[in-house]
């Protein structure tokens, strides 16, 4: 039987081939003792396939709390008797805070709202917004809004959003187990009119819901499917209120294994840290990551939870040798 980082090189280094569901499997039982051979592996994927340059993305909540929706690990869900609760900003802090992350050297900022799906007064505000943005910073512009209909997406599209992100949160399979007011294929549907009107696609998940690795392995396979040119990787913090409050952390040995196969999995999609990487990866493991498939960040705080302040990745990605990406 052939090695699995010896398929892994041949596949998705050279031909820049991603793995299949099966090989993935394989990758996430990985040995302990073969991990730093595997994080090599998936980072010179990366650099040969996507370049050596890590993108920082500023992000910012235009409503946060509230939302009908009752996904398991989300803490601005209004069925939750969660601490967060639902407020607005006003379009002067979101021009602020743009400006912050093009100042420490973001390339890219995302507007986001706790909503099912956007009314037109939400979409006139998103649109303000990103009118008032331009204006004032060079960056670019993503949304993260819900579900849309096909006529909303080419809505945010003429307004000037270049990308679009609707996290898949995990497996087809897993799914129901996350959320139950809506369904894995309406998010599909949503990506699907995102794609159609010319926006980029933006869709990725948590790892650590209890979903099986077998799962984790199906849920990449699914995302190269889709071939989104960039995939947000969250490590499930779990939030006082929510169902998935006493679920534990992901050991750092299984959320580093994660982040190889999803690079073997996409060798040139951007792999993006997100929500929940200091606790369940710790600096040490960040930069781990970093040099193990990652080639991206959010930087500064996330929705509900505090990140790490963006000068400190700045000092991380300047520590180990990797350029931030410019506009």
């Amino acid at each position: 039987m052939t090695d699995i980082l010896e398929i892994a090189r041949e596949k998705a280094l050279e031909k820049g081939e991603g793995l299949n569901k099966d090989e993935l499997v394989q990758i996430l039982n990985i040995e302990d003792e073969r991990l730093p051979e595997l994080l090599d592996l998936a980072h010179q994927v990366r650099i040969k396939h996507c370049g050596v340059d890590v993108s920082l993305e500023g992000i910012i909540s235009l409503k946060t709390g509230g939302c009908p929706e009752d996904c398991h690990f989300c803490s601005q869900s209004g069925l939750f008797e969660s601490p967060v609760r639902a407020v607005t900003l006003d379009i002067n802090e979101l021009v602020e805070a743009a400006k912050q992350s093009e100042k420490m050297g973001a390339s890219e900022f995302c507007i986001v709202a706790a909503v099912k799906s956007p009314d037109d007064r939400l979409l006139d505000q998103v649109g303000e917004a990103i009118a008032a943005i331009n204006d004032a910073v060079d960056i670019e512009i993503s949304c993260s809004l819900g579900t849309l209909t096909r006529e909303q997406a080419q809505r945010l599209k003429d307004m000037g959003a270049q990308r679009y992100n609707h996290n898949l949160e995990t497996s087809r399979s897993f799914f129901p187990n996350v959320v139950t007011t809506h369904t894995w294929e309406e998010r599909k549907q949503t990506l699907d009119y995102v794609r159609e009107v010319g926006m980029e696609v933006c869709c990725g998940g948590i790892i650590g819901m209890g979903e099986s690795l077998e799962q984790r392995a199906e849920f990449a396979a699914q995302l190269a499917e889709i071939d989104p040119c960039e995939v947000p990787m969250n490590f499930l913090d779990p939030r006082p209120g929510t169902p998935f409050a006493d679920r534990p952390l992901v050991p750092l040995g299984e959320g580093l294994r994660a982040v190889a196969a999803f690079r073997l999995a996409m060798p040139s999609t951007t792999l993006r840290f997100a929500g929940g990487r200091e606790l369940s990866l710790g600096d040490d493991g960040t930069e781990r990551g970093l040099l193990g498939g990652i080639n991206a960040i959010i930087a500064g705080n996330y929705l509900t939870t505090l990140g790490q302040q963006i000068e400190k990745d700045v000092d991380m990605l300047n520590r180990i040798d990797l350029p931030i990406k410019a506009l």
